[in-house]
């Protein structure tokens, strides 16, 4: 059995915390581990890391690489195309890269689900393989402990015509995010599951389907693999259930009798972690009076709170949502509204991540822009240059190796380098510790596009 991760979305659903330039499933909301790493885990119980294809896209290749460094088998999208020619793509990459044959299982999930205890989550992956060898395209559902309009349902059908498992259900259709009165009567019945978005089938089932319902994909899927990929963007874009699974007469549902939780909203979050004795969650520094059942999350700044009850309060360098809970569901109307204002707060955070680590920005202004970088022990900077700003480097914690123009030197704490326009500069850490330093840029204009690349080694060219 092969296993696709699909990694590749930029989901906004907890902003601030998550937003496109740092997608949740990068965040370690549940201990310490990201979500991406416990997904990876989890499929570990069945599959060796070989076995394993993530699906991801450029701007996430290093965080993923970061995450999961054992991990070799990587696609990166050219373009987000939802997850049907995502699925494609990466059963033609186990048929032509790894030597899968058409009766090999393919099982897909999303990199940012909470799923636990993970042994018992392992059986429900070789069940679900199983009846993948039998012709079979395998969803697993949740059955509804509320009445949740996030989520996408799956009506099972009441009367067998293939008994296949006592535990495996015929699909009798896929239906859309109801409102809370549809909600109601879906739970009511017994016989409707939340959708978790992870499969199972094999190749052959699959692209004989796709050849029904989605001629359009599989056209494309007869060409070689890169082939495949500079073409990707011809493909639909549609998801696997409007494709294939809302269609196909092969569908059934596993239903899953262990803790899962997608991490869609806020709300989620507050289910997912532990209450104190008032019914709340709190993370970072806060105090609290007549305050119940609220989730705090705090990054640098003391929250206080009064008298609030049934909130969200989350707290970035940039931002601060506060919400009630119940509500958590519009916080993608409020990212909307960011983006028609074209606010960066809808997709950047003021810290932005680099395969070589970090920079925060502290200040900007007109003609400078202030920010905290720290680069790796041994990593190192591109070779570069601006043609509108200079730079002044202060070192914080480390020594730094710093290339200008034609000449190299050594700049250690409470030290400084100074870079002019278009001069050719490298910032490297030659030390086994962080580098900290702080960089003051001056100029007519301080955008990241103000970058021109002369030498990568993570082979970047912008």
């Amino acid at each position: 059995m092969k296993a696709l991760l699909l990694a590749g979305g930029g989901g906004t659903r907890l902003w601030p915390l998550s937003r496109k330039n740092y997608p949740k499933q990068f965040l370690k909301i549940n201990g310490d581990k990201s979500l991406l790493r416990q997904t990876a885990d989890r499929l570990l119980q069945t599959v060796s890391p070989e076995d394993i294809v993530i699906l991801t896209n450029s701007d996430y290749k290093f965080y993923v690489k970061s995450e999961l460094p054992e991990f070799n088998n990587i696609i990166l999208e050219p373009e987000g195309r939802n997850t049907a020619p995502a699925i494609a793509l990466g059963m033609k990459y186990c048929i032509e890269k790894l030597g899968a044959a058409d009766d090999e299982v393919i099982f897909v999930t999303p990199s940012d689900h909470i799923i636990r205890p993970e042994r018992k989550f392992a059986k429900y992956m070789k069940l679900a393989e199983a009846a993948a060898r039998k012709g079979c395209i395998v969803t697993f559902g949740i059955k509804p402990d509320r009445p949740e309009t996030g989520y996408g349902y799956i009506k099972a059908k009441k009367q067998r015509t293939n008994k296949i498992n006592d535990n495996i259900l015929e699909v009798e259709r896929f239906v859309e995010k109801p409102d809370i009165k549809t909600a109601k009567k879906y739970m009511a019945s017994g016989n409707y599951f939340w959708n978790s978005g992870m499969f199972a089938f094999t190749i052959k089932t699959m692209m004989n389907e796709m050849k029904m319902y989605a001629p359009k994909i599989i056209n494309l899927m007869k060409n070689p693999f890169d082939n495949m990929i500079n073409d990707f963007i011809k493909m639909p874009s549609i998801s696997i259930d409007y494709a294939v699974m809302e269609r196909s007469e092969k569908a059934c549902i596993i239903p899953l009798d262990i803790y899962w939780n997608d991490i869609g909203s806020w709300d989620s979050v507050y289910d997912l972690l532990e209450k104190d004795r008032t019914g709340n969650v709190k993370i970072g520094e806060s105090i609290c009076i007549d305050t119940d059942n609220s989730l705090i999350i705090g990054n640098k700044k003391m929250l206080t709170t009064i008298g609030m009850n049934n909130c969200l309060i989350v707290e970035t360098d940039d931002a601060v949502l506060i919400a009630k809970r119940g509500d958590a569901q519009k916080v993608k109307e409020i990212v909307k509204k960011l983006k028609d204002s074209k606010r960066k707060e809808a997709d950047e955070h003021v810290t932005t991540y680099r395969p070589w680590g970090s920079y925060t920005i502290l200040e900007e202004g007109i003609g400078y822009k202030i920010k905290k970088i720290i680069v790796n022990p041994f990593a190192k900077l591109s070779l570069q240059m601006h043609n509108r700003r200079s730079e002044h480097w202060v070192i914080v914690k480390g020594t730094a190796k710093v290339t200008l123009g034609d000449r190299e030197m050594l700049v250690h704490e409470n030290e400084s380098a100074y870079v002019p326009k278009t001069t050719p500069h490298r910032l490297e850490n030659p030390g086994k510790s962080s580098l900290e330093i702080i960089e003051i840029q001056n100029g007519e204009y301080t955008g990241e596009d103000d970058i021109i690349r002369m030498e990568d080694i993570y082979g970047r060219e912008s």
